[in-house]
């Protein structure tokens, strides 16, 4: 009797969720204007607003479709920012980590290892939390590690005031920052390896506005060679 009496709750309940998914529909995911709003990824959910605040996580190998060989160890992180017609999530970058087996790697055995953490300022303003790794061939003393820390610190302050943050993070992404990083140290040791292992963004980057189209109205006429349209002859007086 009472099998009987459950049997009709098992059956709404089921419809009721089976209803809640059909209400359901993807959205795409599109990466902030610093990587030329790639889609990164999609999201399901029943209102726009449900998609709101949350993350992602993808590799810089991935998000450049295979183009950058040798950064899947680069793990980026975003959060949907707003969402905009035809079911599109904007995202922006929050920050980004270097896995952990990777880290691993850098400091093997007999290996002398700096870490830091710190806030930098970008020339537009952008606030961030700083994680670089740093790796000497041989044990280091410890007077020695004490100077490095102060000069990377010192040169990572310097390089982030002089880029905006779209121009620091690529810089960060690609590896230059580290190469300037081990120039500006070589004088006091020549470290083997200069990584930022994490970074976190506190501020708002500005967004980069998608390239425009260009069709053939807004770029006139041209020849068949390809060349500028002939200015007109200026008209002559009569003789």
């Amino acid at each position: 009797m009472a099998e009987k009496e459950g049997q009709p709750k098992k059956t709404t309940l089921a419809r009721t969720v089976k209803d809640k998914w059909r209400s359901k529909h993807w959205f795409k995911v599109r990466g902030p204007g610093l990587f030329q709003h790639v889609e990164i990824g999609e999201t399901m959910a029943s209102e726009p607003e449900q998609v709101i605040g949350r993350t992602l996580e993808t590799t810089l190998q991935e998000l450049s479709g295979g183009a950058d060989i040798g950064k899947a160890h680069i793990k980026l992180r975003f959060q949907i920012d707003h969402v905009t017609g035809e079911n599109i999530a904007e995202s922006r970058f929050i920050g980004h980590d270097l896995t952990s087996d990777y880290v691993r790697r850098l400091a093997r055995r007999k290996r002398s290892k700096i870490d830091l953490s710190l806030p930098v300022t970008t020339k537009d303003g952008v606030q961030m939390i700083l994680k670089p790794v740093a790796v000497g061939e041989q044990r280091l003393q410890t007077r020695l590690r004490a100077e490095l820390r102060h000069r990377l610190r010192s040169l990572l302050v310097e390089e982030a005031a002089k880029k905006t943050a779209p121009e620091f993070i690529r810089e960060m992404l690609q590896g230059e920052l580290g190469k300037i990083l081990a120039h500006g140290l070589k004088n006091l040791y020549p470290l083997k390896k200069i990584e930022i292992r994490s970074s976190v963004v506190l501020g708002v980057i500005a967004d980069e506005p998608m390239p425009p189209e260009t069709t053939p109205s807004e770029t006139g006429p041209t020849s068949p060679e390809g060349d500028a349209p002939a200015a007109p002859e200026a008209p002559t007086a009569p003789a």
